[in-house]
């Protein structure tokens, strides 16, 4: 009689998150269309990303099932843990976390794209593991545009030498920048930081550097993600506001 119980409450659990989790995505795809044409874009000009950390395989399989075609894991370890429960048929798989250098043989091959590369060594690491494998793996340059200690990431005044540097590294393609802009009070100062990573953006793809395409501007999260649209973000990486947090 108890199993049965808890049987029935996990399955009325699981049905208000599914309900949850459809209705979570409708209100953020509309919010990012309208953000998009604001800014000047067409409505399908920015990718939603479902963040997954923490999040059950059930959950993340029901997000898949209605439409969501990119994921971002944040630590190697629970991405290989889950990865045999998910549904990726068509749905492509990026590491956003920091990445440590002993790590990157575990996840080379199993992303498309790893989002959070804040290092030339690190860069050299996924270069060396991917040919190995004989791919190239896809990257973003992670910039710590508030200049803060406790984040990891390029200074914005440092990032175009980079990319020189990255442009002779083997078994990668860097395909654009990534950012965590820092806790502002209010959403002029922030959308200044988001100002300031459109514009870097936009320079360094004016340098036509070999081997650096500037496709992707991943900025913006639960918390911010319309902002960061509308100083021109087209990736945004969106976790709480979609799964709500882990309660059961």
């Amino acid at each position: 009689m108890m199993e049965r119980s808890l049987n029935d409450s996990f399955e009325e659990y699981k049905a208000k998150r599914f309900y949850d989790i459809e209705e979570n995505l409708k209100r953020i795809r509309d919010n990012i269309c309208e953000a998009a044409v604001k800014s000047g874009r067409a409505e399908d000009a920015v990718h939603l990303m479902a963040v997954t950390k923490t999040v059950e395989p059930v959950f993340i399989n029901h997000a898949i099932r209605e439409g969501v075609d990119l994921i971002g894991e944040n630590r190697v370890q629970e991405l290989m843990s889950k990865k045999p429960e998910l549904e990726l048929d068509g749905v492509d798989v990026h590491l956003i976390g920091h990445l440590q250098t002993n790590k990157v043989k575990q996840v080379v091959g199993e992303v498309s794209t790893i989002q959070s590369v804040d290092s030339i060594k690190v860069a050299r690491e996924i270069g060396k593991q991917s040919e190995a494998l004989g791919i190239t793996t896809k990257v973003l340059l992670e910039v710590n545009i508030g200049e803060e200690e406790s984040k990891s990431g390029f200074a914005y005044d440092s990032v175009t030498d980079f990319c020189y540097e990255m442009a002779e590294i083997s078994g990668i393609s860097v395909e654009g920048l990534m950012a965590i802009p820092p806790i502002c009070e209010n959403s002029v100062e922030l959308r200044r930081f988001f100002y300031d990573m459109r514009k870097l953006f936009v320079d360094i793809e004016a340098k036509k550097i070999d081997n650096i395409c500037m496709h992707i501007l991943s900025m913006g999260m639960s918390s911010d993600y319309v902002d960061a649209i509308l100083e021109g973000s087209n990736l945004v990486r969106v976790g709480s506001s979609i799964f709500g947090a882990r309660v059961y």
